[in-house]
């Protein structure tokens, strides 16, 4: 089954702001760059997906230093990188058609933030048929809510997704699929 390794929004703004810190955000880079590396010992492609605005002013404005993928993530020049800017990766992106022409199969999640983008992206994935999606384990993260603290809704979103739309594995547990050369 061809795979891609998809990572959402680790950009700086969730690191660098202390207002937008991302709950255990540490080890979510550390997990982050241990998928990448497992990926790309088989040649699984690793995708980039970057929120974007175009209006001036606003939070992740393109080309502004809270925009950039973080620092810390082990991004190389050949990742595709898609600029959304809904919660949803697949709206209004090249998203879609990029996994279809590499005939990927399957998706495994991790990135930010749970309830937004994560979300929206492994739901809109499942309806366009990606209905084995893999979301690693404690490999998404966001921030606390007036309602719930950052691990509550973690675990919350994690039950909702699990045996629906993707299986939750952790990272020891996901087998990254070797690509077999056409």
């Amino acid at each position: 089954m061809k795979q891609a390794l998809l990572i959402i929004d680790m950009q700086e703004i969730f690191f660098d702001l202390p207002e937008n810190a991302l709950y255990q955000r540490d080890p979510l880079t550390e997990k982050v760059n241990q998928l990448i590396v497992q990926a790309r010992a088989v040649n699984c492609p690793v995708i980039f997906i970057q929120h974007t605005s175009y209006t001036p002013g606003e939070e992740l404005y393109v080309d502004t230093p809270e925009w950039e993928i973080h620092h810390k993530i082990n991004r190389q020049a050949e990742d595709p990188v898609f600029r959304k800017t809904k919660w949803d990766a697949f709206y209004e992106t090249d998203l879609l058609a990029w996994l279809q022409d590499n005939q990927i199969e399957q998706i495994i999640f991790a990135g930010a933030q749970t309830e937004f983008c994560i979300d929206t992206s492994l739901r809109a994935a499942y309806s366009l048929g990606y209905q084995s999606n893999i979301v690693i384990q404690n490999g998404t993260s966001t921030l606390d809510s007036q309602v719930l603290r950052a691990d509550q809704i973690i675990a919350h979103h994690e039950n909702i997704w699990n045996g629906r739309f993707a299986t939750v594995q952790s990272v020891k547990d996901v087998l990254f699929q070797p690509m077999m050369s056409s």
